[in-house]
Formats: C-alpha cells, sequence, structure tokens
C-alpha cells in the first residue's frame, strides 16, 4: 500500500498553497469585515484552473482526478474558509450536477464557462422548511405546454447572486408519484428570467466574503427542455451531488485544521510566558500533539474516500465519515488554537480569530453532523429513525 501522493499532486499542492499564502492570506481578513465577495481574486482562482477541476476537457474542464479537486479546496481553507467555499460550491454543487446527470446540450451551453471561472452557478436545495428535511421541498413546477411554471423559495445558496452568476440548478415539486409522496425534479433556473430573483443575504458569523443567497420563483416559466434528467429524479440527483459535495466540505475541515494549527504552531514557539516559550509547557504541548493527530487521521479517511470516488468504487459512506470527522477536527483544532492566542485570539487582528468562526458552518451545511451519523448508521444497518 503506497501512501505517496504522485508528483502531479504534490506540484498542485504547492501551487494552490503558494497562491493562498501571496494571492488570498493578505485580503482575507479585510473583505471578512467587510462582508464582501471579491471578484479579483475570484478571477485570479479561474486562472489557477480551480474550476471544473475533474471535468472532462470536452467540456472546457481541467480532467484531473477527484483527489486533486479535495487537494486544492484544502490547501484554500488552509488560509481562508470563504475562497474556499466559493470553489468548493463551484465545482461539487455549481458544475456537477450539470456534468453529471445533464444532457450533451445542457453539458456543451453550461459548462465551459463554469470551468472556465467565467460564471458561477448555485445549487437550489435548502428552503427555509426544509433543510435536513430536504424532501419535504415546497417550491412546485407545473407543466404548462412547453414551460415549466415555478414558484417558492429557496435560502442559504452558495454562489447564486454574484454578478457572474449564470444560474441555478433547483429542486422542485412537480407532482405525486403512485406511492403518494412527491415527485421531486431539478430544474435549470437562468439568471435573469422573469419571475426569478436572486437576493444577496448579509449578516453571516462565517464565510462572510463568500456570496450566500435567497433565491424566490413567482410564476417563473422556463423551457421544458430545462429539466435535469428525467423527470422525478431530482431528489437522487441532489444526494448523489452531496455525496461528492461532503468531500469537499471535509477538505474545508480538514485544510482549516492544518491552518489552525499551523497558526498555533507558530504563536506558541514565540509567545513567552515564565521566560519560555508557552509551546515549552507540557500542558501546551500536548494540544499541539493533539490536533497533529488528528488532522493526520482526517487526512488519511478524507483521501482514502477520495481514491474510492476515483477508482468507482462506492464512497457514500465513507464520504458521509470524512465530512463529519474533518469538520469536527477543525472544531477542536480551531478551539484549541484560540486557547493557545489566549486574549489575542479573540482579536480579529488574528486570523485564527476567523477560522474559529467559520469553522461552525462546517458541522451545519450540506448535512448536518447529526445527519451524517444518520447516514453511517444506516450504512452500518442501524436503521435509526
Amino acid at each position: 500500500m503506497d501512501f505517496r501522493l504522485s508528483t502531479d499532486h504534490e506540484i498542485l499542492r504547492e501551487s494552490v498553497r503558494s497562491f493562498a499564502e501571496k494571492e488570498i492570506k493578505p485580503v482575507a481578513a479585510e473583505l471578512d469585515e467587510k462582508e464582501e465577495f471579491s471578484y479579483e481574486t475570484m478571477q485570479k482562482m479561474a486562472e489557477l484552473g480551480l474550476f471544473g477541476v475533474f471535468v472532462s476537457d470536452k467540456y472546457g474542464g481541467q480532467e484531473m482526478d477527484y483527489l486533486s479537486y479535495i487537494i486544492a479546496v484544502e490547501e484554500l481553507a488552509r488560509v481562508d474558509g470563504s475562497h474556499a467555499a466559493t470553489v468548493a460550491a463551484g465545482n461539487s454543487l455549481g458544475i456537477g450536477p450539470l456534468y453529471y446527470f445533464g444532457n450533451e446540450e445542457q453539458k456543451k451551453k453550461y459548462l465551459p464557462k463554469l470551468c472556465s471561472g467565467e460564471a458561477l452557478w448555485g445549487f437550489g436545495l435548502t428552503e427555509p422548511n426544509a433543510g435536513s428535511d430536504s424532501g419535504n421541498t415546497q417550491t412546485n413546477a407545473v407543466l404548462d405546454g412547453n414551460e415549466w411554471v415555478i414558484n417558492g423559495s429557496k435560502i442559504f445558496i452558495t454562489n447564486a447572486a454574484t454578478d457572474i452568476t449564470a444560474g441555478s440548478t433547483v429542486l422542485v415539486r412537480t407532482g405525486v408519484r403512485d406511492d403518494g409522496k412527491p415527485e421531486l425534479s431539478c430544474i435549470i433556473v437562468e439568471s435573469g428570467t422573469p419571475g426569478f430573483t436572486a437576493r444577496e443575504m448579509h449578516g453571516k458569523l462565517m464565510w462572510r466574503a463568500s456570496n450566500t443567497s435567497e433565491l424566490y420563483f413567482e410564476d417563473c416559466r422556463v423551457p421544458k427542455e430545462n429539466l435535469l434528467g428525467p423527470r422525478g429524479q431530482g431528489f437522487h440527483q441532489m444526494m448523489k451531488t452531496l455525496d461528492g459535495g461532503r468531500l469537499s466540505i471535509g477538505a474545508m475541515g480538514l485544510g482549516g485544521a492544518q491552518g489552525c494549527l499551523d497558526m498555533a504552531l507558530k504563536y506558541s514557539q514565540e509567545r513567552e510566558q515564565f521566560s519560555r516559550p508557552i509551546a515549552t509547557f507540557q500542558v501546551n504541548a500536548f494540544k499541539l500533539a493533539d490536533m497533529a493527530t488528528e488532522i493526520e487521521c482526517a487526512r488519511l479517511l478524507l483521501y482514502k474516500a477520495c481514491w474510492l470516488n476515483d477508482n468507482a468504487l462506492p464512497y457514500a459512506k465513507e464520504a458521509a465519515m470524512a465530512k463529519l470527522y474533518c469538520s469536527e477536527v477543525m472544531y477542536r483544532a480551531a478551539n484549541h488554537a484560540v486557547q493557545l492566542h489566549g486574549g489575542y485570539g479573540l482579536m480579529k487582528e488574528y486570523d485564527v480569530e476567523r477560522f474559529y468562526r467559520d469553522q461552525k458552518l462546517l458541522e451545519i451545511g450540506e448535512g448536518t453532523s447529526e445527519v451524517q451519523r444518520l447516514v453511517i448508521a444506516r450504512y452500518l444497518g442501524a436503521k435509526c429513525m
């Protein structure tokens, strides 16, 4: 068993790490404070090839493996969660459904601009009353001749209200199944469609430099051909999308935890109390050791899940495990890092304060930690309710 990364993976890691340190780190705190999405850094990430990483070059993608994509997200998250979120959502949630479930015409129409970073795309799943219970979607679409008429709303949708957002993939009710349950389908809605409004949300605790929005549909009409994949397959498509998305959330947890360890180690080696660096006190050294150990375990679990995916093997259970564990490892790492910084860790002039806030989303977004435990338990045969 060879745990070494390929030369291409190592080159990618160094390239993204260098980019993040040079281009993102100097502006991350200011963008967070202003709650501002940066089109400048967005363009630079696009030029680096961070969108469409796993997509075939036929549609303008980089045609790399999924592990490459995860390494890129990990390295961005090591410096800033907001930029990592833009890339993660742009790939897993924006590009993913179109690439995996779209027909040839849809792929050729939308993917090239998304893979080049010229445009972004939303993933319209969550609703005000349909979070963890995503099957309770209330947004509905009625087929009227050759058009779908959509009414309803979505909330907490990443990348859906930027100036370069081209549209969103939206989960809607399109009827009732034979068993009486809602028939759920995915429909493509382009930005600028009459009756469709994307409104940016403000006042966030975390990922303040990423774009989060509410989507509103009021008798929004789209062509019948905008159906993504077969009618009634929407919930399946969304759940498959989340399997891949959970790996990217895991990468954000892993990268964020590594960033916390880097900051905590540097600070504790420089900060002196009682005439010695605080890292030399066993109580602090053990915190660093625990962080490093958990981060290594998280990396192994996440990379294994990516390996399964890249080798076309079942990986949904491992994706849930990686998302759960990496998210909670960052929670513990951020907590230790702030503790080691003492009072300074509570001040915005130290990046560890931002990491502490950004971490919380990882335990909630794309399936809460509780939902991940439910998914894992079901794969183990424990069919809890």
